[in-house]
């Protein structure tokens, strides 16, 4: 190995093809698929499918009809199509069998319901737009104001914008609109006047949740979820602070700091659920960051970091990346002054002065009607006698943007109870995972105590309308699947049997293991943290694990070289790829969280197509076999090869016809970003095992929901499936993440028809049965062994493989839970399936197999995952392609990059951006 530094540009030429690379993925040789007929591959080669004319009509509703419902090949008239503009989830066909049982408790308590019907009103609280506080207050000052209007006796409930509920009329003449005149003090001795009105809607009937319960129904009526809802809602919005389906209160036995003015607050899960036979309540333990209560001076000190040893590191002005760090942190939130006396006036920060306190003025009216200049220091000392202690620090800009209100920062504290909605850094993350987590045990009985403590039996709201909660968690049938084998190669071709979702490669070799003979070294972090032994040594570990792994590096690096900095990555890369044609890898040694890692890959992955490997120096001045291993995994995906296969014996009986795997997944900006675009990722299997996948990415517009051009990207991947295996899929099976029951028959209705959409354009009339599934990991139904015997580990989690459709699922939808990994840490969460649409006809038991079976196949690591491969790898590539996104001037170190704006770059652009080489797209350059 030779070291050198890399000081200069190199200017060469473009990077000519690599004969040594690998090649495109193999045509389907392991005869896990049929070969086709001399006559099929005839008709192939004269008409392979992705040369069709694309068809400018889309498809009739007489066309997705035609197949019928065969159980592999058709779209199934049983269910309807796009052209009936009606989409409906599928019910589910069955309940799985499979699989050792055991006992288990849910986080959800039954709901006993009287059987009555309620009074739905819609309320319009004018002026509009006010907080939920506001309008509860607002309800709750006229219903005392005006109790001789309305019948007595009544505790009507509000959900804080539009829809109030009541056990009864809430007047004789219940159906006649009620307008009222409400006046609120303010802190400002200035009442706020409300103009109110309530509208009766219909009566909702909760008996029908009962009814849909013992299937006398087909659905539930979403219109009495939504009155139980409220109802169950009312007490607690009222008691503490609410966030989302949680509610919190502010420490009082605890304080668990963050960091940068925040802290931890600890609360708990809320929402309704129709399951079997009963309503459910389902409750959980929570926590978020919030704002500290504190002097915007002391918050200032936490976000920057300014705390010294002498105490006058305020007494100079703040640098431009301290201010604008700091205005970063503290706009949009609430500050109330302190030098009004009693009146603690609330304001929201705007933004934060370029000038100091001192130096910043605004025009002052003077009692003879004349204005000045006046400067924020000269009038605090003059109206208010405050000599402010530090003038040189700059003002809040609060209120309206254009009124100039400014404020010094010594007479502001940040408001309580603020939710912190702004990503945290990664060391507060890990914070909050070690204040937050909770083994199995201690979270079910944390659970329980909060049922206790949440105080159900003492809400005069509940008791009002008849309501009474279980206190005890429900009982739950769960079963535990077996896991799949899994094949390694070499000359041993041994198989891995996981146990609780682990097992060891040791002993065994990549089922396809590539040859590396040409690669290279670069190290950004400098020589004094990273010395030449370290790196060779390095290199020598690495030969061996590889080695061992099937993975024969034959070869020194070619070359090994020290370079510094974000702006030296693209030409050492074109440079080393200029001078070794045969390049087929480069490891980047980091030091740490830096811009370069976001360049390597943008160049890498789009510009060069060129492997990349990055690793900390950490792990290379102090070496691990894991370590080693672990890399050795990614590498040989990147390279093109295949680290194991599922036995094929043991496999669903989906697998017996050409498949197609999907995964699909958008990911959004950071909360408060409102210009960043959304990005869309779909990956697909592209061999029989499926071991490799191909991905497609877009960008769109910021927070669609909906992936705007599936029907392309479903095209590209069914061509690549074509020209990898030479067969058509007859079936198709995709895992979409990111979506919520809200958004589940707006996603069927667009993304089915987009995936038939691709179908019928590459040939008229191929019509693949799809099986459409939706994966949700945000949810807050958690699962404990109800015998200790069970509990697995130190964390007493579930087994790994634990599936659940019963009890807690919903009564007529399609839908399971299934732990399919080992709990290290905390409280295990089980993904939950909806299966929303099945032309194949799969039973519970094979799709729930099935997608066990898949959660064993990421090539990352040698464990089962909590999702499918597919839907992870999806995930993979939309984050990937953020680092993609990245401004190249590099002026952010952290997860959140600053990205490419809409507004600064064209749409156009900002696709180019993502768009990988035509090399990595041959190969799983997202690993």
């Amino acid at each position: 190995m030779s070291f050198s530094v890399y000081t200069s540009p190199y200017m060469g030429q473009s990077r000519q093809q690599n004969p040594q690379r690998p090649q495109d993925f193999g045509a389907g040789g392991d005869g896990l698929f049929s070969r086709p007929s001399q006559q099929q591959q005839s008709q192939q080669q004269q008409h392979p499918f992705y040369f069709f004319p694309e068809q400018n009509n889309i498809m009739t509703q007489a066309s997705y009809h035609s197949a019928g419902n065969n159980g592999g090949g058709g779209f199934g008239a049983s269910q309807p199509g796009p052209g009936d503009g009606v989409f409906q989830c599928l019910t589910r066909p069955d309940h799985g069998r499979e699989g050792r049982p055991i006992s288990l408790r849910a986080n959800h308590f039954k709901i006993k319901l009287p059987n009555i019907e309620i009074f739905h009103y819609e309320v319009t609280i004018t002026p509009e737009k006010c907080p939920r506080r506001v309008n509860r207050e607002v309800i709750e000052t006229l219903f005392n104001q005006y109790q001789s209007t309305f019948v007595s006796g009544h505790k009507p409930v509000f959900d804080g914008r539009k829809n109030l509920y009541s056990k009864s009329p809430i007047s004789p003449n219940f159906e006649t609109a009620l307008d009222f005149d409400i006046t609120l003090p303010s802190d400002e001795n200035r009442d706020r006047v409300f103009k109110v009105s309530l509208q009766f809607v219909s009566r909702v009937s909760l008996a029908h949740l009962d009814q849909v319960l013992e299937r006398k129904v087909d659905h539930p009526p979403q219109d009495a979820i939504q009155a139980l809802d409220v109802i169950m809602r009312h007490f607690p919005s009222i008691n503490y602070t609410p966030v989302g389906r949680s509610f919190f209160s502010p420490p009082k036995d605890y304080y668990h700091p963050l960091g940068g003015g925040r802290e931890v607050w600890f609360g708990f899960h809320q929402s309704v659920r129709p399951s079997h036979w009963k309503m459910m309540l389902n409750i959980d333990a929570s926590a978020t960051a919030f704002y500290k209560q504190q002097s915007v001076i002391e918050f200032l000190t936490e976000v920057l970091d300014l705390k010294d040893s002498q105490g006058n590191e305020l007494n100079r002005q703040l640098s431009d990346s301290h201010r604008v760090k700091f205005t970063k942190e503290v706009k949009g939130l609430k500050v109330e002054i302190t030098h009004g006396g009693s009146q603690k006036r609330k304001y929201r920060v705007c933004n934060v002065t370029r000038r100091t306190a001192a130096q910043q003025t605004f025009p002052l009216q003077l009692p003879n009607g004349q204005s000045i200049e006046c400067t924020v220091a000269k009038y605090f000392k003059d109206r208010y006698q405050i000599n402010l202690k530090y003038p040189q620090l700059p003002c809040l800009q609060v209120g309206q943007e254009s009124k100039h209100t400014f404020l010094p920062l010594e007479v502001c504290h940040i408001v309580g109870g603020q939710r912190c909605i702004k990503k945290l850094t990664d060391m507060q993350t890990s914070t909050m995972i070690k204040a937050t987590a909770r083994s199995a045990p201690d979270r079910e009985h944390e659970i329980s105590n909060l049922i206790r403590s949440a105080g159900f039996d003492k809400d005069h709201y509940l008791h009002d309308f008849g309501i009474t909660i279980d206190n005890s968690m429900v009982k739950v049938p769960g079963r535990i699947l077996n896991p799949p084998k899994l094949q390694y190669g070499g000359r041993t071709r041994q198989q891995a049997v996981p146990m609780q979702g682990v097992w060891d490669m040791r002993g065994k070799q990549f089922h396809l293991g590539v040859t590396i003979r040409c690669w290279a070294i670069a190290c950004f972090a400098p020589t004094r943290q990273c010395k030449e032994d370290a790196l060779r040594n390095f290199a020598e570990q690495l030969n061996r694990i590889s080695n061992d792994a099937g993975m024969p590096i034959v070869a020194q690096p070619c070359f090994c070289m020290y370079a510094n900095g974000a702006e030296q990555v693209e030409p050492m890369l074109k440079h080393l790829v200029d001078k070794y044609r045969d390049l087929q890898l480069i490891i980047i040694v980091l030091p740490g969280k830096t811009p370069v890692y976001a360049e390597v890959k943008r160049v890498g992955d789009t510009v060069l197509g060129l492997a990349t490997q990055c690793i900390q120096v950490k792990n290379v001045n102090k070496t691990s076999p894991q370590t080693l291993s672990n890399l050795c995994l990614k590498i040989n995906v990147k390279l093109g090869g295949v680290n194991n296969i599922l036995v094929p014996s043991i496999r669903p009986k989906v697998f017996n016809e050409p498949v197609l795997f999907l995964g699909a997944d958008i990911t959004h900006p950071p909360a408060g970003d409102e210009k960043k675009p959304s990005i869309a990722a779909v990956v697909g299997s592209m061999d029989a095992h499926p071991s490799r996948y191909a991905a497609t990415v877009r960008v769109q517009s910021h927070r669609q929901e909906i992936i705007g051009d599936l029907s392309a990207m479903i095209r590209e991947l069914l061509i690549q499936f074509y020209k990898n295996t030479r067969f058509k899929p007859v079936r198709i099976v995709m895992y979409r993440t990111g979506v919520s029951e809200g958004q589940f028959n707006q996603v069927l209705m667009h993304e089915l028809k987009a995936i038939r959409e691709a179908c019928v354009k590459l040939e008229v009339g191929y019509q693949p049965g799809i099986t459409f599934v939706v994966v949700q990991k945000r949810h807050h139904t958690r699962l404990f062994c109800a015998e200790k015997k069970e509990q697995i580990g130190k964390s007493g989690n579930i087994p790994a493989g634990t599936t659940v459709d019963t009890v807690i699922t919903h009564p007529t939808e399609y839908d399971f839970y299934l732990c399919s990994h080992a709990g290290i840490q905390g409280t295990s969460r089980p993904s939950h399936y909806h299966v929303l649409w099945d032309d194949n006809n799969m039973c519970s038991d094979e799709v729930q197999t099935l997608t066990y079976q898949l959660c064993h196949t990421y090539v990352r690591c040698t464990r089962s995952v909590s999702i499918p491969a597919p839907a992870y790898y999806a995930h993979l590539v939309a984050f990937r392609a953020r680092y993609h996104l990245i401004d190249k001037d590099h002026d952010s170190g952290n997860g959140s990059h600053s990205s490419t704006h809409g507004d600064e770059q064209s749409f156009n652009a900002m696709s180019k951006c993502v768009t990988v080489h035509q090399d990595t797209q041959k190969v799983m350059y997202f690993a």
